[in-house]
């Protein structure tokens, strides 16, 4: 079914759908039908056809308009001035989660999966390309390997040319951008920040295109063939986006066990939703890992200065002007996650400080330029970064009656889980079978939930003083000694997390005693347990902040690759890596000569060559070795980047499982549960030596 057809299909239904949407019920009627509704969605659900999803995503559409509509008409009564304060900013933060569902099927339901677009094979019809590297105050340490790595690209070397963009004015930098033999740019101030140090290069370098890798991404060797060519084919192509993806854990993946298991937070943007951006033409640029000819740039004024993400606003001016963006959804470099929680809320901090400013200063939903999808599809992302407020009163919503016995939902709880329940069942069902690949059920909650009360100032003050504030560069590459608790990041989750469980204690205390306290218990019974969730997500936001040790400098890579060791005595033994690091290598173990004989050099053999690579023995037993690469000079170090960074598939894993909510749901409340159960064990281990102390002494 083609767009056109299925527009006009949508549009004879609409009747349907808006009698469906107005006609009440009461509890009894309303139930058979909610209940009829998610046994037919479950039956369609069956069949994995892409127009099944469709019809599907119309059947939530309707059920969760159905209850808005519901809300809007029956329930905003109140019978004090409070309570009409806290129903009204109740059931605004419900039209907001109402929009950002709608805008989410819009942008996530017809994906695009766009495919490589082979080069020609006559490199003269190759474009000249220009590799940015910006750099403000990242250690050498994190920048060398990118360099290396550039310089690594499969491309015909009079076509490339690799620039460090250094901020920071380091004779390092100067000293090592020689040595390497890449360009070295610097400027006298820092107006702009990265958008001003990018915009300064492109005055003193002439490529094609431009490629931009942030300080901490190493490219794939295949980064420009497999991006390039579609500039080719499209001379109106401004930029081709590819996905971030992180070698090193985030805060959630490395402090919450069951995070390690499932789809990182960034996974679902770098997949369905930038897919479906595509599809209407609406990639955003995210600042690295990716292409952009140097005309469309130039034809808007370089790189956008008027607000702290320069990367979505050049985009969107490119698009305004006609300009076609794309997406590729291939992982083709990898960079550092951020280390800290505290560093994760900063950077989070200035993307929606950044999609603030675009909405106040370049609105995509005003100007010419735009199609109407594409409005919306960059209205979703600004909106999207609003969720610090209705995020906040979705969790500390029940208070208003478990604490102080305000009613900001004029209905009884019967009807108000009648209405709810088919609206909140289908839409998570319908999200868990299109993105459940891509974000489990119930985690984009706590992702929302660690950021939400630090969200809040920033994005309403940008809202109304859009020039304030200024650009934060994000740290990378530190090391973590001491795993520590990070009291100041979830005080405010913790006084609201307190306070909840007092009022669902108080709430109980009323449910047994609801004769005395002339109280509804259905009513108590419904706030309890919407308090209940609120609680399990707040301390699953918790546990985020209890910081893990993190003391290797670089990151293993599991990889099965042939090698052979050389022993000092002249024998060669075949084996296999377990995994790599820039740091050394881990090898299964081929006999017990190792016990013996000292290991001079692991040779590395790949499809395109063989490296070898001076070590020496850290430990070894019957299954590996474990060898550490000795001091290598710039150029065995490039060949090690390449190696173990640089191979065409070095980040292509595996699919995720299939999301299973019931499971998503045990994993949130097995991470609250290692959060006391290993409080409790880390105080005993730190008492049990005072213990012994004191029992010797009395001894």
């Amino acid at each position: 079914m083609n767009k056109f057809l299925f527009s006009l299909l949508l549009l004879l239904l609409l009747p349907v759908a808006a009698v469906i949407i107005i006609t009440p019920m009461d509890s009894q009627k309303q139930y058979i039908f909610g209940l009829i509704s998610i046994g037919l969605l479950f039956l369609l659900g069956i069949s994995k056809s892409r127009r099944i999803s469709v019809v599907m995503v119309i059947m939530s559409i309707i059920m969760s308009t159905r209850y808005i509509y519901w809300r809007a008409t029956e329930t905003l009564h109140f019978n004090s001035t409070i309570e009409a304060i806290l129903g009204i900013g109740l059931f605004l933060a419900e039209l907001y989660v109402w929009l950002i569902l709608l805008l989410g099927y819009l942008q996530t339901t017809w994906p695009l999966k766009r495919t490589i677009e082979p080069l020609p094979d006559d490199t003269n019809l190759w474009p000249t390309v220009d590799v940015y590297i910006p750099s403000y105050n990242e250690s050498l340490d994190v920048v060398r390997d990118t360099v290396l790595a550039a310089q690594c690209i499969d491309y015909p070397k009079d076509k490339i040319k690799i620039y460090v963009l250094d901020d920071g004015k380091r004779d390092e930098f100067a000293v090592f951008s020689a040595d390497a033999g890449v360009g070295y740019i610097t400027r006298n101030d820092n107006s702009h920040a990265k958008a001003g140090n990018l915009n300064h290069a492109m005055k003193l370098t002439k490529g094609e295109l431009i490629c931009v890798f942030d300080c901490d991404h190493v490219a794939t060797r295949a980064f420009l063939q497999a991006t390039v060519g579609s500039f080719l084919k499209d001379p109106r192509l401004a930029l081709i986006q590819t996905p971030h993806y992180f070698y090193s854990p985030d805060p959630f993946e490395r402090n919450l066990s069951a995070g390690r298991t499932m789809p990182n937070e960034g996974a679902l943007f770098y997949g369905p939703v930038q897919q479906g951006n595509d599809n209407w033409n609406a990639t955003f640029f995210c600042g690295s890992c990716a292409v952009i000819r140097r005309v469309a740039l130039e034809e808007v004024g370089g790189f956008a200065v008027e607000t702290v993400t320069e990367d979505a606003h050049s985009a969107l001016k490119m698009q305004r002007r006609g300009w076609n963006t794309a997406f590729l959804d291939i992982p083709l470099a990898a960079g550092l996650a951020t280390e800290r929680l505290g560093l994760h809320v900063i950077q989070r901090t200035r993307w929606a400080r950044g999609m603030t400013q675009i909405f106040r200063v370049d609105n995509p939903l005003f100007g010419r330029g735009l199609k109407w999808q594409q409005r919306l599809c960059y209205l979703n992302a600004m909106l999207h970064f609003q969720f610090g407020l209705p995020r906040v009163v979705f969790l500390t919503a029940p208070l208003a009656f478990l604490l102080f016995n305000l009613n900001i939902i004029s209905s009884s709880a019967s009807l108000i889980f009648a209405y709810a329940l088919p609206h909140l069942v289908m839409s998570l069902y319908i999200n868990s079978r299109m993105n459940g690949r891509f974000r489990y059920t119930f985690w984009g909650e706590i992702y929302e939930t660690v950021m939400a009360f630090h969200l809040i100032l920033p994005t309403i003050v940008t809202l109304f003083a859009p020039k304030r504030g200024k650009f934060n560069v994000t740290d990378k590459g530190g090391l973590l000694d001491v795993g520590f608790f990070d009291f100041n990041i979830v005080k405010p989750h913790l006084i609201v997390a307190i306070l909840m469980i007092i009022g669902i204690g108080y709430g109980v205390v009323r449910a047994i005693f609801h004769d005395y306290f002339a109280i509804d218990p259905n009513v108590i019974a419904l706030n309890v347990a919407w308090g209940s969730f609120s609680v399990l997500i707040l301390l699953a936001a918790i546990a985020v902040a209890k910081e893990t040790r993190q003391v290797r400098k670089t990151i293993r890579i599991d990889v099965a690759i042939p090698a052979i060791i050389h022993y000092a005595n002249g024998i060669s033994l075949r084996t296999t890596t377990i995994d790599m690091s820039m740091g050394g290598v881990q090898l299964v173990t081929p006999d017990a000569r190792y016990l013996e004989e000292e290991i001079e050099e692991v040779e590395i053999q790949l499809s395109s060559g063989a490296e070898s690579f001076p070590v020496s023995q850290v430990s070894g037993n019957k299954e590996r070795i474990r060898l550490q690469f000795e001091n290598l000079p710039l150029s065995k170090r490039r060949e090690l980047v390449r190696v173990v960074l640089c191979r065409a598939d070095a980040w292509i894993g595996e699919e995720y499982p299939p999301d299973n909510p019931f499971k998503s749901l045990l994993s949130i409340i097995r991470c609250v549960f290692e959060l006391f159960y290993n409080t409790w064990k880390e105080r005993r281990a730190k008492n049990k030596p005072a213990d012994a102390t004191s029992k010797s002494e009395a001894a």
